[in-house]
């Protein structure tokens, strides 16, 4: 048997020299207010005139610091202006009138202090749903101001719609109102709207691009057909034919010119269409930006090798032909070990591109035989070319061929015309360009410009 026997322990004292045996009370401390305070005086000492010419230009600079333009706060209707807070919050916990003349009132209570959480918490409006009405209140507001949108259209957007007018928010005032009359006339949802709003806005920037000249910019329909369309090549040079087939359909369902539904029925019916809108005034290699963030929204990339200009044809040579995904999560690897890759959308020219491509880094673009803007030159550029056709075979093209000057371009490689080459007896290079791509830039491209302000 295990016992424990515990003690009371007795109690502990202490004594210290440094403690009195019997302390003494603190003294109490009473603090009196001076009846008869006496004034204050100061000295106000004149500044001297260079102290007070570098006062003066001290107020001068504080008064020309930039104001950055801030838009005044949406006005509220008459019958919301005289309210107080709590019918405010009443107001939008209630949806009490319609959507755009209480959407105000969200700016007006953040004003008087209130977070997005705490109407959440009152009101039963999310964060992302008080944005939305907010912004598509002044997207409406917009719309109504340019007599832009016929009644029929505009009285879509009385009872609902705010989900639509805010995925149109980025575009101009003239492609809102051409936007909101699509998005109404097809019955769109919002995943339809951002796809239309997307394609509006990106349709300027594939010039480059095969059957582009077909669609019109100024149609909404058009611009989302090209979108399709451009889908519709990528599932093509993945052999998807199935989906390339689904794409062309949706094309061809939106399309509004007549250009642009006879290259999709011709595409559908497999008939060769003649890529003249591949030519840029005699330059048939796409000379293209990149986008930020188009190879996360890409549905097919390529994987290409990447050589420095200054390794001249030996480093080309040496980079490897072939890589390809493995294995159910499509590792990608490569024949053989390589220290710098690049990962591009798959653009047409280059979507079939098996065996045989390279990117070749340039630190400029001084090489390029064609005219640019000073401004551009001096960017550095991706030259994509496939090694599997080195036989200079069109006039036309344009090649990947070692330097053959005096020995003053530290590059070691540029880019020449078929027709030169010929002319010199030239009939094997490295390889045929196909694009040539430039960085993306780090501007916020969705902003609207000034003279797309109302």
């Amino acid at each position: 048997m295990f016992s424990l026997t515990v003690n009371s322990p007795k109690p502990l004292s202490l004594s210290t020299p440094f403690l009195p045996t019997h302390p003494h009370p603190l003294p109490s401390i009473t603090h009196k207010p001076n009846l008869n305070p006496k004034p204050i005086t100061a000295l106000i000492i004149p500044p001297s005139s260079g102290q007070q010419q570098q006062y003066s230009t001290q107020q001068q600079q504080q008064q020309q610091l930039y104001q950055p333009f801030r838009p005044p706060p949406p006005l509220l209707p008459p019958k919301f202006r005289n309210l107080d807070t709590n019918s405010k919050l009443e107001v939008l916990a209630n949806r009490l009138g319609l959507w755009y003349e209480y959407a105000p009132l969200i700016p007006s209570l953040t004003r008087e202090g209130f977070t997005p959480s705490t109407l959440e918490e009152i009101t039963g409006l999310t964060g992302v749903d008080q944005n939305r009405l907010v912004v598509a209140a002044q997207v409406r507001d917009s719309l109504v101001e340019s007599a832009a949108l016929d009644e029929e259209t505009l009285s879509y957007f009385e009872s609902g719609g705010a989900e639509l007018l805010y995925e149109i928010r980025l575009l101009s005032a003239r492609q809102r109102a051409d936007a909101a009359t699509f998005l109404v006339k097809n019955g769109f949802d919002a995943k339809q709207a951002q796809d239309l709003a997307r394609a509006i806005k990106d349709y300027p920037r594939r010039r480059v691009e095969y059957g582009w000249d077909k669609f019109h910019g100024d149609s909404p329909g058009d611009c989302l057909a090209f979108m399709y369309f451009r889908l519709a090549q990528e599932y093509a040079a993945a052999a998807s034919e199935d989906l390339r087939r689904s794409s062309m359909e949706k094309a061809l369902e939106v399309a509004e010119s007549e250009s642009a539904r006879n290259l999709l029925v011709m595409e559908l019916e497999g008939n060769e269409v003649a890529k003249e809108s591949v030519k840029d005034d005699g330059v048939t290699v796409p000379l293209v930006r990149m986008k930020l963030g188009e190879v996360a929204e890409s549905t097919i990339v390529v994987v290409l090798p990447v050589c420095k200009a200054e390794g001249r044809d030996v480093e080309v040579e040496a980079a490897p032909w072939e890589c390809g995904g493995v294995g159910d999560f499509g590792i990608v690897e490569a024949e053989k070990d390589w220290r710098r890759w690049v990962v591009l959308p798959g653009w047409q020219p280059i979507a079939g591109l098996e065996r045989g491509g390279v990117a070749v880094s340039f630190k400029s673009g001084n090489f390029l035989p064609w005219r640019e803007k000073s401004k551009y030159k001096q960017e550095p550029v991706l030259v994509v070319a496939d090694r599997g056709r080195t036989e200079v075979a069109s006039e036309d093209g344009f090649y990947l061929v070692v330097d053959g000057g005096n020995g003053s371009n530290e590059e070691g490689l540029k880019v020449e015309r078929g027709s030169t080459l010929k002319k010199r007896g030239v009939e094997q290079s490295l390889g045929i360009v196909l694009i040539v791509v430039r960085p993306p830039k780090w501007e916020n491209e969705d902003q609207l410009g000034e003279e797309d302000w109302d």
